[in-house]
């Protein structure tokens, strides 16, 4: 514990938090790299020259030659893949040309051109090929090409038939759901069997590493077959779920989910060295998984200070964890989230040292074949937005799949930056076991179901190698089958196991159920300490005039007066004193670094150099938690989604995230529905991110006014008829005071459960001077109030009661005020979700003479909180509650600044005077 008396402003101003910034260096969690340094040999080069035309076919094959690739392993187009520019006759070339065969890596003497144009073939036309001549650095081209131009990628015996008994178990564990469940929808991975080999390769090259964890996103497509098979996930668990019982034990009190959304964390142990494997939950929105494991693997990376978090320059993300992202095909083209998931990944502050893809493009989406599925050519071309490489590869080829696998994953290792491989396979039925896809695609299922599988080809050709005979193969077969039969019996007397609250959760729990007041108040010296940290700048720092002449010369009075503390202020106190108690805290979105409304300054910008600086990282000296400033890209739904995966993974740190304006999260909306508000519930997995979603109407139009509340309402399951508790499943506030923030954010840290928090966040009130705080209401034994009471009114005299929430109170009160009305109390409610049942019979109970009770709100009626606050309020209080505001409207707000005053004036008449 750090004495108060010794507290000073920290001095020691580290390189990582004070440097450039519109050059993309960064601040704590941002280092920047330098490019690796390439030269390609003068004698290569010599080579090149004198054999100019042979390198420009060899070049024509490294930029085409994928587009005459044997990858796709159904085919039942027979598109013409005749491609001009890999032919010798458009060189200048004959067959008898004599030519370096240098020019491929790997290759030494003199051959022909006839026969440079085999190998050529061989390389870039088979059922494996590669884009990669656009990388935009020259070292990353040269080492594609050495890489799949000289590599050999030998598979021995032994690994061979461990291949062949991973596709032989997966194909026979779809058989047998097929027999023991022939009505559940499984989503198998008949004909996709070789993605197995794609994970067991990835398995022997993260073991050969100093990799630590990997992180997984996966939709469902044969999701149970990697559970089951390689993910040490026992077949019992799957059947007893697919009989129709719950994943988890009776005391989770959990909504459970569909087998297919089920996640499993695993230690694979292969050449002496051990990875945590985490195969995260998915919901039935296919590619919504991705930016959440990316989070994942952030946050773990911040766990072990790896990468940009490291002090030692030679850290780079990556080091240690890895995320692997499974798409679908036809979602991966089709649902945006993608677009800027993929934006994401070499951003400041989202970067996770290049993530690993595997698209599985199964032919068809649901029912959509490919060509009307997408108006590029390849599943894989979004890739090229970000200029990361991409490896075809035909799926019948298991062996192939492994290369694939290996040159992926040397080149993230190598480059930390994304790349892709087109898993090109088929789907044996139809979107699932019971749709039968003939009637949308019957020539292309003439195909299918008239081939063999894949693990039966793979058999045939080890057979006919006599690598293995055919009593291996039914031996594999017999001895998976019996392994499950047993596993399937064993159904009946399962009993899940508790899988929550362990490793980095030990110590939580889930919410109780009662009602809870944290005690979230800070020592008044250590706030100042903070306040006047949170506006220091080194002396050789040039801060922008006008925010030293108001910023931070209000702070410092306010701060020294120990009064009207503005948001602001409050906010860098929480963060601060979070901060100073070892906890890191990340604020993200767009423009969070100033803020939307140029009133919070975390962040500031040397106006000479361009030098970042944010104070709340140079507290004091002895400071254990750091402030990431993350400033994100214009998204909602990725960068919303990565916010959640990092509070996913850690219950240690805060992650905010706000929106530009409230109504933006609508974008998001995925995220908060099948993650945010029913993660907890379906998966047992507690969250502790916090939304700040700025609202308020004052003539801002449609767009820029409402954070539409009632959605957020709709989506908690608190009680209309019995008391709430802390339990619900989200906290919706609307803070009227700097002290309500400050204690919010606290309280989320300091509880031993977590919750997501959506605070209605403000914008007016940001710089309104009745709105502050003095620094008393943040000191020890202070506390968040869900209904803050009136201070004004006499009980005795009051007739009507008016609850309110938000910024709508100062409005009124200043109504009531002008007006001398003194019959009126107004109570704000502060908490929505859980409903303050308890704070409001308090509050209530001094009105005896109370006639009536109103709810006023700015929002229209079929939006806001009145349909939420309105049975609540009759059902547990007993009273009838009127309503007074906007009427009933299909837009949130009017555009023009005459309707919207006409408004105002309604909104504040209705409660105080035209209701008696």
């Amino acid at each position: 514990m750090i004495g108060f008396g010794k507290l000073r402003v920290r001095q020691l101003f580290r390189r990582r938090d004070c440097m450039k910034y519109h050059s993309g260096v960064g601040v704590f969690g941002h280092r920047p790299r330098e490019s690796i340094q390439f030269e390609v040999p003068e004698e290569v080069l010599v080579k090149r020259y004198e054999n100019c035309r042979a390198q420009q076919l060899l070049n024509a094959y490294r930029i085409y030659g994928h587009l005459r690739a044997d990858i796709d392993n159904v085919d039942y187009r027979k598109e013409n893949r005749s491609i001009k520019e890999l032919d010798l006759s458009r060189h200048g070339l004959s067959a008898a040309d004599v030519i370096d065969s240098g020019l491929l890596y790997g290759h030494n003497g003199k051959q022909t051109a006839s026969d440079l144009l085999e190998e050529l073939k061989l390389i870039y036309c088979g059922p494996i090929s590669y884009e990669f001549s656009y990388l935009e650095t020259e070292a990353e081209r040269e080492w594609f090409a050495r890489r799949v131009e000289s590599g050999t990628d030998t598979v021995d015996k032994e690994r061979r038939i461990e291949i062949l008994k991973e596709l032989l178990n997966s194909q026979a564990w779809d058989k047998f759901l097929s027999v023991k469940y022939p009505t559940v929808k499984r989503y198998c991975g008949e004909g996709a069997e070789s993605l197995l080999t794609f994970f067991s390769t990835l398995f022997r090259l993260t073991t050969s590493e100093e990799l630590k964890h990997v992180v997984i996103a996966m939709a469902h497509r044969g999701k149970l077959n990697v559970l089951s098979g390689l993910m040490q996930c026992p077949p019992v668990k799957i059947f007893h779920k697919f009989n129709g019982n719950p994943e988890f034990p009776a005391e989770a009190n959990s909504a459970c989910d569909i087998a297919t959304h089920l996640s499993a964390s695993s230690d694979i142990s292969m050449n002496g060295h051990t990875v945590r494997f985490s195969l995260i939950n998915n919901p039935s929105h296919l590619e919504a998984a991705n930016p959440v494991s990316m989070g994942k693997t952030r946050s773990k990376q911040l766990k072990i200070m790896e990468g940009d978090y490291s002090e030692s320059e030679s850290s780079r993300f990556g080091d240690k964890v890895l995320n692997v992202q499974i798409h679908g095909d036809a979602a991966f083209t089709g649902q945006g989230v993608n677009q800027e998931t993929i934006m994401l990944s070499q951003v400041p502050h989202f970067d996770v040292g290049g993530s690993l893809h595997v698209v599985v493009n199964n032919q068809v989406g649901f029912t959509l074949p490919s060509n009307r599925g997408r108006s590029c050519h390849y599943v894989t071309d979004l890739a090229k937005t970000i200029a990361v490489p991409v490896i075809h590869v035909n799926g019948d080829y298991p062996e192939l799949v492994s290369k694939a696998t290996n040159i992926a994953f040397e080149y993230q290792r190598k480059f930390r930056k994304d790349v892709f491989i087109d898993y090109n396979c088929y789907r044996r039925w139809g979107h699932n076991e019971l749709d039968d896809p003939t009637f949308t695609n019957p020539l292309l299922y003439k195909l299918i179901h008239n081939r063999d599988s894949i693990p039966d080809r793979y058999a045939a050709e080890l057979m006919s190698e006599s690598v293995l005979s055919e009593k291996d193969v039914t031996n594999i077969n017999t001895e998976y089958t019996m392994f499950l039969q047993k596993q399937f019996e064993s159904a009946t007397t399962y009993t899940p196991k508790v899988t929550y609250f362990q490793e980095q959760w030990t110590g939580m729990s889930a919410a109780p159920a009662a009602v809870e007041v944290w005690n979230t108040g800070v020592d008044k010296e250590m706030l100042k300490l903070i306040g006047r940290a949170s506006v220091t700048t080194p002396s050789n720092f040039n801060i922008h005039a006008h925010l030293a002449k108001t910023h931070v010369k209000n702070r410092l009075n306010k701060i020294t007066q120990e009064s009207d503390l503005d948001w602001a202020t409050a906010e860098a106190m929480a963060i601060g004193s979070l901060l100073m108690e070892g906890r890191h805290v990340r604020l993200s979105g767009e423009d969070v670094g100033r803020g939307t409304f140029s009133h919070r300054h975390v962040m500031l910008i040397d106006q000479q150099k361009e030098t970042i600086h944010v104070p709340l990282n140079h507290i004091h000296e002895e400071q254990k938690g750091f402030l990431e400033v993350a400033n994100s890209i214009l998204s909602e739904e990725a960068v919303l989604g990565y916010e959640y995966g990092m509070a996913f993974d850690s219950p240690d740190n805060l992650y905010i995230w706000e929106a530009q304006f409230g109504d933006f999260y609508t974008g998001a909306q995925i995220i908060v529905d099948t993650y945010i508000a029913s993660g907890e519930s379906k998966w047992v997995r507690s969250n502790g991110l916090v939304m700040l979603l700025p609202h308020g109407f004052d003539g801002a139009a449609s767009e820029h006014s409402s954070c539409r509340i009632e959605r957020f309402l709709q989506l908690t399951d608190s009680s209309e008829t019995t008391p709430d508790s802390e339990a619900v499943c989200m906290h919706v506030v609307n803070p009227t005071t700097p002290a309500q923030y400050f204690h919010l954010l606290r309280r989320q840290m300091i509880r031993n459960y977590r919750k997501p928090l959506v605070v209605v966040a403000p914008k007016i009130l940001l710089r309104l001077a009745d709105a502050t705080s003095p620094l008393s209401d943040f000191e020890p034994g202070t506390h968040f109030k869900p209904v803050i009471g009136d201070a004004i009114a006499d009980p005795l005299r009051v007739n009507r009661v008016i609850l309110v929430c938000g910024k709508h109170y100062y409005e009124l009160n200043k109504e009531r005020l002008k007006a001398k009305i003194d019959d009126v109390a107004i109570l704000r409610v502060e908490s929505l979700s859980p409903f303050p049942l308890q704070a409001l019979q308090h509050e209530v109970a001094k009105y005896k003479n109370a006639r009536k009770f109103i709810w006023s709100q700015e929002e229209h009626r079929n939006m806001g909180a009145w349909t939420f606050v309105k049975p609540r309020f009759e059902n547990l209080l007993g009273k009838k509650l009127l309503y007074a505001g906007r009427a009933e409207a299909p837009t949130t707000a009017v555009g023009a600044s005459k309707l919207h005053r006409v408004e105002v004036e309604h909104v504040l008449r209705e409660p105080l005077y035209n209701i008696k």
